[in-house]
Formats: structure tokens, sequence, C-alpha cells
């Protein structure tokens, strides 16, 4: 059995050369190789193309290369969650390509496969797709991603052997597992190496053909920046009324999949004896309630990047997995927030004009991918305008896929295509409605 080089985080970082790709591992925070990209910060290394869901938190891995202006261009899904790369892409100082969440996934899990790339229906017709290859597919519109590789991966496990063989914790499989495989030389941080044979090869994740060297490094509280403990929610009783009624919708054995915002708040709402199952995207089946006290080092977190508990029965994967289950028309119900929602079921929820198109995540995906698509969000917006409107002005998420909406006001479906008001919500008058709703719909009360 082969052994694989042990190494610190410096010997490491000047593994990485000027205009590498250098693809790395986490979801926000969890399973991000931290130590590994903060002995790069201290070298000399630039012009970097930075291939990972985000770009760090401010100052904290990824956005510690990203002050020291080493990254040229980042490929990701949500770059809003670190302001300072916002602001980095505003001034001209970084190049960004957004993809969304899955089709990141996908495209990794290709690169590694030496796959060329693949159509998917996510993000057709959206401004994501513009310059992109499209084709119809059995009548529907697909886009052509290209697969991705990158010169180094920086990823981040829990356990490994002498040999290389990697074990991931709980939620911290996300893009770790898909990087491993879709890089020239992959280096992997991890918890505690363990030897050849302590490690029950049914529950390696990654074998060790993949792995060229290792880093041991212990992880933090510190080193997870938002994600290291539960904060405290208080939830306004008119966002609690439609998170209620979207409960309503769910069925027991549904798979749901809810939306940061207004969504979040039915996860508090479900108990384990209606039979309701939980995922996030970030890849775990079987969601529980947010524990009383502790942070990610001791829990899975969701796609929120909150700490959650998992209930009996759950189950963990990587991202390309999850959104394999979106893609696939695994996932019964979406629950999601939105900005617009047209006449013709289109929907609006992941960018406003006058600010940059830096944050997707896998909105686009689950719009395009659940069975059903339920849109949670206030009638109006704070100007008093109608964000159910004849169509929709702001840019797409997803064409023609809502099935509900629910508002403060009102509850409204898509019968035959048409836009029908089924359901006033408490202390909501029709009157109110018609006049708050700029979009054309028929009536079925009662």
């Amino acid at each position: 059995m082969k052994q694989v080089p042990q190494i610190t985080p410096e010997e490491a970082a000047r593994l990485v050369k000027s205009g590498d790709v250098l693809l790395v591992g986490g979801f926000g925070m969890t399973g991000n190789p931290v130590h590994l990209l903060h002995a790069l910060a201290q070298t000399a290394t630039q012009d970097l193309t930075y291939v990972a869901n985000n770009v760090g938190e401010p100052g904290l891995g990824g956005g510690r290369l990203l002050r020291n202006g080493q990254i040229k261009k980042a490929i990701g899904s949500y770059f809003t969650s670190n302001p300072e790369a916002v602001a980095a892409a505003q001034r001209g100082e970084i190049e960004v390509q957004l993809l969304p969440q899955g089709s990141l996934a996908e495209a990794l899990r290709a690169g590694g496969a030496g796959i060329a790339g693949f159509y998917t229906p996510t993000a057709a017709g959206t401004p994501l797709s513009r310059e992109a290859e499209t084709r119809c597919i059995e009548g529907k519109q697909h886009v052509f991603v290209k697969g991705i590789r990158g010169n180094v991966a920086f990823i981040r496990a829990w356990k490994a052997d002498t040999a290389g063989n990697l074990v991931y914790r709980m939620t911290e499989q996300n893009f770790n597992k898909a990087m491993a495989t879709a890089a020239d030389l992959v280096i992997a941080e991890v918890e505690e190496i363990v030897p050849v044979g302590s490690l029950d090869p049914n529950q390696i994740h990654t074998p060790g053909l993949y792995v060229d060297y290792l880093v041991e490094a212990k992880m933090a509280p510190e080193d997870l920046g938002s994600s290291a403990s539960v904060g405290s929610k208080k939830a306004d009783p008119t966002r609690l009324n439609m998170a209620r009624r979207a409960l309503q919708e769910l069925k027991p054995g549904d798979v749901v999949n809810l939306g940061i915002g207004i969504p979040t708040l039915v996860a508090d709402l479900i108990t384990p004896a209606m039979g309701i199952i939980l995922h996030t995207e970030n890849g775990m089946l079987g969601v529980g309630p947010s524990p009383e006290e502790g942070g990610a080092l001791e829990y899975p977190v969701n796609a929120g990047k909150i700490p959650v508990t998992a209930l009996p029965g759950s189950s963990y994967f990587d991202s390309a997995d999850s959104f394999a289950m979106i893609r696939g028309g695994h996932i019964d119900v979406a629950i999601m927030g939105g900005l617009q929602v047209d006449e013709h079921a289109n929907l609006a929820n992941w960018a406003v004009p006058g600010k940059p198109l830096l944050g997707v995540g896998g909105a686009m995906d689950l719009a395009s991918g659940a069975r059903k698509l339920i849109i949670t969000m206030t009638h109006t917006n704070p100007d008093g305008s109608s964000k159910i409107v004849p169509a929709c002005d702001l840019p797409l998420t997803a064409a023609g896929v809502v099935d509900m909406v629910i508002t403060d006001l009102a509850v409204f479906v898509f019968d035959a295509g048409q836009l029908t008001l089924i359901e006033l919500m408490p202390g909501a008058s029709l009157e109110e409605v018609r006049a708050r709703t700029s979009a054309r719909f028929i009536e079925r009360l009662g």
C-alpha cells in the first residue's frame, strides 16, 4: 500500500504556483481547508483562479487571499456572502464567473471523470445562460456547462489513513469529494491521520489514489466564522403565518427543501411525528431542528450555514449527489422566497436591478427540479408595488415553474396555467388583494 507524504501547511502552500486554477472545498466555512488557505496567504503567489462555492468570509479562508489581492478570477455560486468579494468585483479587481450551485458541483464531478461537459435545464432562459450554448432536448431548453478541472485542490476531510483514504464528517463532504477527483495535485487537510487499516473500507468516501499530500490540522471554533454557533431567532407573526400555511401543503413522506428567509421558519414547525423529510442542498437528508447550543464543530449545518440536528435515519452525501436528487425529480416540494412571480408561473428571486449578479446558490436548480414549487413572500414591496406581476421584469430564476404562492394577504395556485386566488390570509380582504395585485387572476374562494 502506498504511503502519502505528510507535509505542513507551509510546504503545501509552496506547491501552488502563480496563475494556477485552485479548487477549494467547503460550504461557507464548513469543510473549508482554512489552514492551507491561510498558509497560502503568507506567500507571494498571485493571479489565482479560485474555484469554490464562495470566497470564504472577510479575512477568513479564501477571504484572506482576496484581501491580499492574490485572486484574479473567482468561479462559484454565491459570492454575496462575502461583502469584500462583492466590493472587489464592483471595483474590477477580480473577474467573477457565476454558476448555479448544482451546475458547479456537477462540473467538478464531470471534470474529475474526464467528461467534457453536460446539458442541464438549470439556468435556461436566465441571464446566466446568455453566453452559453443551449439546446432543446425532448422539448425542454438545456444549457451546456463545461467540466471544471484545477491545477491544485485544497480539500478538508475528517480522517485520513497514511495511504490517503479519506472520511468526511457530516455535511463536510459538500464540494470536497468532487474536488478531490478534479485536480492534478490534491492536498487534503485533515483533523486526524491514522495508520493504514484503521479505517473501515466500507466507510471511505475518497480513495487514496486521488490524494497526493496530507496535512494534519485541528479545526477550532474561530476557524468556522459565522457557522460556529447557534444564534437566537425571533419570528415575525406575519412571516410565521405564511410558514404555517406552507406547512399545510406537506404530507407524510414528502422530501422537502426549504430556502432561506420565510421558508426556514417551516423547519421550526415540523415535528418528527409528521413524517416530513427535510433535504438540504449542501448534503443532508433528515434535517432536524437547531440544537439548543453548540456549533458546526458538533453538528451538521444546513444550506443557511446554521447548525442543525440529525433525525434518526438521516444521511449525508456530497453536493453533486445532492443536486442529482434535485435535478432528478426526487425532491417532492421546494419552498422558496420570491421577489416576483408573474402570470406565467415565472419566478424571479435572486437578483435586483443596480446590484451585481454575484449570488445564485441552489435556487435555479431547485426551482426547475422540484416536483412542486411553493413561493412564500410578502405581497408587496416596501413602496407598495405588487410582487405578483403581469410579467417579471427582474432577472428570472426559472420559467413556468411556480405551483403556489403564499403571501401575507393571499394564497394563489396556477390552475391549468391560470393564476388563481384560492384563499385569503387572516385579516386580509378580497378588496385589498385586488388592489395590491397587478397581475390578472381568477377567483376560486370558499
